[in-house]
């Protein structure tokens, strides 16, 4: 088939055994790219496996909240023999997926590519393409500005300051002078954070994973449109629907401050309003394809215009 011929499904004749094999080969690829994944976070590096770094990377905001009150020895402590590993485990699994990616999408790539049409696989082709950039910025977003804000609010409620004071300053002579002596006191009940190495990562990831899938809405939307499902003039008409569910998502999806929430609704409502932007844009070139094509008059909307959407608001304040 030439190019100029109307576009068809490629070769999709193969019966469905074939299907269903290449399917299975195309599974096993992508296992194996996440298994070399997770494995290259145990390589060795200065003494410490790579996963032991990134620990360290995604616990550094906590880190510096902590030294910023006061705290001159940041610690989190395991309390059961096997938590460190499995914490290990944790971060080798969601960042060799990340790792792995490239591998998984393009096997997937490869096995749905085949029975869409050329006109879907270039429409298609960018999103793939976008999600997972769209995906790394709202997680550096979370890492860098979130998580920080969020371990302040939470540990800004303790006087970290003077609790270490007092646990650090005094020794014996008997002991190094390096060794912490809590001091007696009879002023009541003293309480501090020991933080646990899985629940400090737990926050942080659970930003990472609600902001990483929030930035990802500009993509979904974008998509939709161009699929036909959504239209920007739908989306503006819902807004304050889509307002009441974002704050719901954003008291869902972070831990119980305002200070967080609030961040996450601004950033996804911001988002919201990028994506009926981009929906329009698709709707604009879809109509000028189709004016070219001869289907659509020159002066024929085919999804109205905003002097429509003035028009209405006009006669709801009439009425």
């Amino acid at each position: 088939m030439s190019d100029g011929d109307t576009p068809e499904i490629e070769d999709s004749s193969a019966p469905l055994i074939e299907h269903l094999a290449e399917l299975r080969t195309r599974l096993i690829r992508s296992v194996i790219a996440l298994l070399i994944g997770i494995s290259v976070f145990f390589i060795p590096i200065q003494g410490d496996f790579i996963a032991e770094h990134v620990l360290e990377f995604m616990l550094k905001p906590i880190e510096d909240v902590l030294r910023q009150l006061g705290d001159p020895s940041p610690t989190l402590q395991y309390t059961s023999p096997q938590e460190y590993l499995f914490t290990l485990f944790r971060i080798s699994m969601v960042f060799g997926f990340a790792l792995a990616f490239p591998v998984i999408g393009y096997q997937l790539w490869r096995f749905v590519a085949p029975g869409l049409y050329r006109t879907e696989k270039a429409a298609f082709l960018p999103f793939i393409i976008a999600s997972p950039v769209m995906f790394l910025l709202g997680a550096s977003f979370a890492h860098l500005v979130v998580t920080p804000l969020a371990m302040s609010f939470f540990l800004g409620f303790a006087d970290v300051s003077s609790i270490f004071a007092n646990l650090l300053g005094q020794a014996v002579d008997d002991l190094p002078e390096a060794t912490a002596v809590v001091p007696e006191t009879q002023d009541g009940l003293r309480i501090t954070f020991f933080g646990k190495v899985n629940e400090s990562l737990g926050i942080s990831l659970t930003f990472i994973m609600a902001f990483g899938l929030c930035f990802q809405l500009p993509v979904l939307l974008t998509l939709m449109g161009k699929a036909g499902l959504v239209s920007a003039r739908g989306l503006a008409d819902v807004r304050k629907y889509a307002m009441v569910a974002i704050l719901v998502l954003a008291a869902l999806v972070t831990p119980p401050d305002v200070v967080t929430q609030l961040i996450l609704f601004t950033v996804v409502y911001g988002l919201y309003e990028v994506s009926i932007q981009l929906v329009k844009r698709v709707e604009k070139k879809r109509t000028q394809k189709l004016r070219e094509e001869g289907i659509l008059d020159e002066d024929e909307e085919l999804y109205g215009n905003d002097d429509d959407d003035i028009d209405d608001e006009n006669e709801d304040a009439k009425a």
